[in-house]
């Protein structure tokens, strides 16, 4: 398993404001609490990533959410939220806080530093390369390796970090610029089966996980048929027992499911490592694809869910290039059992290769990315795979009355008026075999906004920053988040409207590493006269980091408990 040499850090607790006074028997309008933060969370919310394109090829960003139709099994959903994201957009240097100038005014004028004339080189184009060393073999590995090698020299430029990845968990790189650590980690790259045994078209019996799915799961008689020939024929034991071909298949099938719970569990990781940076965030699988069985389908729709909240884009390269189907390779043995049997496991063969093919696809258009397939030139496919689309729709929809039983769900995503324009997006997803925890799914989806670069409006917010220069290299940041709280879908209850809220602010340095973070919690309790006579400024929440001379990117996210709706923004500052 890769094990990733990070740690995030806990966010820190801390005051909001000191609790006002009040009346005796009649409790504050505003306080705040230490305890984390607990939401009714709509857990069954789907995201459904969508990118448009025009005849020529372009990503679209015009559109708004009524243009678009969502079905789940055919029936219309309503789009409960859309935002439209443009992975590429820089974060921008601070402005001078106005806002802040009575606090600055109280501080020798010789502390405060001059602001930045321009935006220092920040890494903002992330890229993590994995390659499926338990699946792919030494030719096709090689030709990925060195396509992928001449695409980073090539293209790499001061704010592109890279990280390379396997699936074996061996030779890891974590994101960096330095084009020679990534040429010699792609050297080392060899097949690194995790499972071992021999390769398939020389076993006996020679019983690929598909087949050996269709065997012990599904009960298919003509596989097991199929199975039992080749195994007499290959032992020379005509006496093989169809009791012998299932316990053989077993075996086949546990072996495949640790591999493919050890490629999916390696993306997960590696979508979770991308959530944690700042800006445009790649993930580019080069694989010759893997099969996942039915009911461990649920693990790749929370990989992508995840993924789409993060806005982390996983796309996928198929290393074989243009590749002969199983039954018409010559490089492969032919099976043993005779014409018919050869022609049965060769189907079988071709059925594993399409369901292999169908994850990939799924990986890719689920989350915004390409699938690059049937292709000899791996390195215009890296090239392409490494940047983003210039624009993507993020749609999420609740199903009514979903049902915890694990299965399919078909997606159709149109548009009402779509001439000439093209749709890429999510075919389906498996609905959940469990109820989630509703506190651990929130507090999921705050973390998951945190570690994002996103910018959500749904409370309206903006961002202010001030600095001073202490002692040496050392600093004290402060950061302003100012919401507008009226529109809140408050809650009506002994005569006061109700709502609580999470803000959160987070630090990033440069790479994109996490640096420090403050969680708030606001009770409000507000009576009708406050909330619309004396809020019409919004409120502030300050925050205050000491830190070193340097380039932050300061990130706010704000989540109320009523209505589950966010805000966040970016902002990156200068302290010199």
């Amino acid at each position: 398993m890769v094990r990733f040499r990070w740690q995030r850090r806990l966010l820190v607790y801390a005051m909001l404001f000191a609790p006002q006074a009040a009346p005796q028997n009649q409790p504050a309008e505003v306080a705040t609490k230490e305890t984390p933060a607990t939401f009714k969370s709509r857990v069954n919310l789907v995201p459904v990533t969508v990118v448009v394109r025009d005849r020529e090829g372009h990503a679209v960003g015009n559109l708004a959410k009524d243009d678009f139709r969502l079905l789940d099994n055919g029936k219309p959903q309503v789009i409960s939220r859309f935002s439209v994201e443009k992975p590429s957009a820089p974060v921008v240097i601070a402005k001078d806080a106005a806002d802040l100038e009575e606090h600055a005014a109280s501080r020798p004028p010789a502390t405060v530093a001059p602001a930045a004339p321009a935006a220092p080189v920040a890494a903002e184009h992330f890229v993590a390369y994995v390659f499926d060393d338990v699946h792919g073999t030494a030719e096709d590995l090689f030709r990925a390796r060195d396509a992928a090698a001449n695409v980073m020299a090539g293209s790499m430029q001061p704010a592109d970090r890279a990280a390379l990845y396997t699936t074996s968990g061996q030779n890891v790189v974590e994101f960096t610029n330095d084009l020679e650590t990534l040429r010699a980690a792609l050297a080392r790259l060899r097949p690194t089966p995790i499972t071992g045994g021999l390769p398939h078209g020389v076993q006996c019996p020679d019983i690929s996980f598909y087949l050996a799915d269709r065997i012990v799961n599904l009960d298919d008689p003509q596989a097991l048929t199929v199975a039992l020939v080749n195994y007499q024929a290959c032992s020379g034991n005509p006496y093989i027992t169809a009791s012998e071909v299932k316990a053989a298949a077993q075996m086949a099938l546990t072996s495949g499911e640790h591999e493919t719970h050890v490629a999916a569990s390696v993306l997960g990781q590696v979508v979770r490592r991308l959530a944690g940076l700042p800006g445009q965030r790649n993930l580019v699988m080069a694989t010759p694809g893997f099969f996942v069985a039915s009911y461990d389908q649920s693990e790749i729709t929370d990989l992508i869910n995840r993924a789409v909240r993060a806005s982390v884009i996983i796309s996928t390269l198929d290393i074989r290039g243009l590749w002969t189907p199983p039954g018409y390779d010559a490089s492969r043995p032919t099976p043993a059992g005779g014409g018919q049997v050869i022609t049965m496991l060769n189907q079988y063969l071709e059925l594993e290769a399409i369901a292999q093919e169908d994850v990939l696809e799924n990986l890719a258009h689920s989350t915004g990315g390409e699938w690059f397939h049937a292709n000899n030139d791996l390195g215009s496919g890296f090239r392409r795979l490494a940047a983003a689309p210039a624009f993507v729709y993020v749609l999420a929809f609740t199903p009514e009355n979903l049902k915890s039983d694990g299965k399919y769900h078909k997606l159709q995503v149109s548009l009402r008026d779509g001439k000439g324009l093209t749709v890429q997006a999510r075919k389906g997803y498996y609905a959940p075999r469990r109820d989630a925890d509703l506190a651990d799914q929130a507090r999921q989806d705050i973390e998951d906004a945190v570690f994002s670069r996103s910018v959500v409006k749904d409370i309206p917010l903006e961002l202010h920053t001030q600095f001073f220069r202490t002692e040496g290299d050392d600093a004290n940041l402060s950061v302003v988040a100012q919401l507008d709280i009226r529109a809140l879908p408050y809650r009506k209850a002994e005569g006061r409207n109700q709502d609580s809220l999470t803000i959160v602010s987070a630090l990033f340095d440069l790479n994109g590493n996490f640096v420090a973070g403050t969680q708030k919690i606001l009770e409000l309790r507000l009576k009708d006269d406050t909330l619309q006579t004396r809020l019409d400024s919004g409120i502030k929440i300050k925050t205050s980091f000491d830190v070193k001379v340097g380039t932050y990117a300061v990130r706010v996210v704000a989540r109320d408990s009523e209505g589950q709706i966010m805000a966040s923004d970016n902002i990156l500052v200068e302290i010199q």
